[in-house]
């Protein structure tokens, strides 16, 4: 993933923080929770902060979350006490709610439409008023996520069958979401009508496996069949897969762009086309657009690597590992001393002197955020021997926040919302710095304007939102 600095602890954090996965299987020849653990552990880079699972016997649903990473909150034994033949499972990064053991999913509902659980991977823009209105109806909340209003709407709603709940609140919901929901009839899988966030469908012998990424269906031997189209709801279980209801639109989706720039695995595809493929061209693109006389390419692991592949291939210049990423330093509770602090990105990215001393570098990232990280990566290939370094970003300047899943920082936090490109390359201490423009970016997808969220680069967001939206609205 991107790094950066935290200006007071030093610490790893990029500024776009990962959203969350999403699974639901239904196998009935084998334990469902099972499969669904390692389809989930594929998607262990969309959120870090919590997981868990949910299972139905045909009698009892049984759910399990943990905070921390999959592996190390989700035990074998406790995979044991989830029997059945359906199960979802969440991996989460908070967008709404804080990051607490309440808020962890799969979320619990019962109301007159029955029992439930739901895993989401979104955001709801209108949360605080649906909220309002279900607790009016007697609803009574647990969380402080959005996730919670979801779940409770299907168990509310009214409709005779889940069509007709899913049509319902398609209704209401204003935002992202993607869906698992597990229930006594099957797994419903649900993406909202713009399908801003992924979630796809595969076959795995006699059941079925739902997924935020193919990559998940993959580590599981799924054969991927199709994505959840924007709008649609299905349902899975011993009848096949049915389609239980499909929104009308007038052709606008508006899939995010940052799942093709960062978000999605790279051995993920995309509406059919492969991430790393996007990515490289991204990066081939960003060498017509800006050339420049270097010796090596460089790219900052993992998420720019095939953008610095791409770059390399077009233009001739050889391609090389300049820094080494430590995978395995995540999140932890033990804070640093000050000269632990001091090292700073060190702790997370390690440069090779003896490849990059003396010489001319291009260094190809996927985007700026804050500007917190950039300036310190750039000081540390410095001190490591450069003699210049020609930045180059696969993202355009993102000038505007993001209320649809992606916890970027607020707008007078946004580096490319105050200062101009080249305040950026002065601050950040680059010989040249230069963005792709969002006409180049689409190319290098090559997905229409009209199907994709560009809301953070241009201000346009699909749905309407004010400028400044509180995480923790909900808290309480």
């Amino acid at each position: 993933m991107n790094p950066s600095i935290n200006k007071n602890d030093m610490t790893f954090d990029s500024g776009i923080h990962e959203e969350c996965g999403i699974v639901g299987v239904y196998s009935p020849n084998e334990a469902a929770t099972r499969i669904a653990f390692f389809g989930l552990f594929a998607l262990q880079h969309r959120g870090q902060e919590s997981a868990g699972f949910a299972s139905w016997d045909g009698k009892t649903i049984r759910h399990k979350t943990a905070m921390g990473l999959i592996s190390q909150g989700i035990t074998e034994d406790q995979i044991s006490l989830l029997p059945g033949f359906s199960a979802i499972g969440h991996t989460r990064y908070s967008t709404t709610g804080s990051s607490h053991s309440k808020n962890a999913q799969p979320i619990m509902s019962k109301g007159p439409n029955g029992e439930l659980a739901l895993a989401h991977n979104g955001n709801v823009v209108n949360s605080v008023e649906l909220r309002r209105e279900l607790t009016e109806w007697g609803c009574d909340f647990e969380t402080s996520n959005d996730s919670e209003i979801i779940a409770h709407m299907l168990t509310y709603l009214p409709g005779s069958d889940w069509g007709q709940r899913c049509s319902s609140l398609m209704r209401r919901l204003s935002g992202a979401y993607s869906l698992t929901v597990l229930t006594n009839e099957g797994i419903m899988a649900i993406r909202d009508p713009l399908g801003v966030r992924p979630l796809c469908i595969g076959a795995l012998g006699k059941g079925w496996v739902i997924a935020s990424e193919t990559c998940a269906l993959d580590h599981v031997g799924a054969e991927f069949i199709r994505e959840i189209m924007p709008g649609e709801a299905i349902m899975v279980n011993s009848k096949g897969i049915n389609t239980i209801y499909q929104k009308p639109n007038n052709g606008r989706t508006a899939s995010c762009i940052f799942e093709n720039i960062y978000f999605a695995r790279p051995d993920s595809s995309l509406d059919g086309k492969l991430v790393y493929t996007q990515r490289m061209e991204m990066g081939a693109e960003l060498s017509r657009k800006y050339p420049v006389e270097a010796d090596l390419v460089i790219g900052i692991p993992d998420s720019a690597t095939a953008a610095a592949v791409g770059y390399s291939k077009a233009s001739g210049i050889p391609y090389a590992e300049g820094v080494i990423k430590n995978r395995y330093a995540g999140r932890t509770f033990i804070l640093p001393d000050q000269r632990l602090r001091e090292l700073g990105v060190r702790r997370k990215l390690n440069p090779l002197p003896d490849i990059i001393n003396n010489k001319r570098l291009i260094v190809v990232d996927d985007s700026i955020v804050r500007g917190t990280t950039t300036p310190h990566v750039v000081n540390l290939l410095k001190k490591s021997g450069a003699k210049e370094i020609h930045l180059r970003i696969c993202a355009p300047p993102i000038q505007w926040p993001c209320h649809l899943g992606v916890d970027l920082a607020s707008k007078r936090e946004l580096i490319a919302a105050n200062k101009s490109v080249e305040e950026i390359r002065e601050y950040i201490g680059a010989d040249s710095l230069g963005y792709l423009d969002i006409e180049s970016l689409l190319k290098s997808v090559n997905i229409s304007k009209d199907n994709v969220c560009l809301g953070c680069f241009n201000g346009n967001h699909p749905i309407p939102v004010q400028l400044e939206m509180d995480k923790l609205a909900l808290e309480f």
